[in-house]
């Protein structure tokens, strides 16, 4: 679960990266190599969230909702908080 977290955050982060390319903060040289690691990112997320959902047992609508987090800009803190929120009810699952 550490890695979809970090993973998450580096693709939200890449994510942003390419979008302040668009509203031109950063040069357009850079497109190339961010889409590339954005690209890789994204694939890594949706696989691990595949497999974070299955261990978890989460529902498909969960699975659905922290997958349309990758395509909306900043949600992805909004799953790194559900993520928390999970990893400390964890504990408490397992005394039950």
């Amino acid at each position: 679960m550490k890695y979809f977290r970090l993973v998450s955050l580096l693709e939200g982060f890449s994510y942003l990266l390419i979008l302040s390319v668009s509203l031109g903060f950063i040069s357009r040289d850079f497109v190339f190599n961010l889409g590339m690691a954005h690209g890789v990112l994204f694939i890594l997320y949706l696989a691990l969230s595949l497999r974070v959902s299955h261990q978890k047992g989460w529902s498909v609508v969960v699975w659905m909702l922290v997958f349309l987090a990758s395509i909306v800009p900043f949600a992805f803190l909004a799953v790194e908080a559900f993520m928390r929120k999970e990893s400390r009810e964890m504990p408490d699952k397992a005394a039950a």
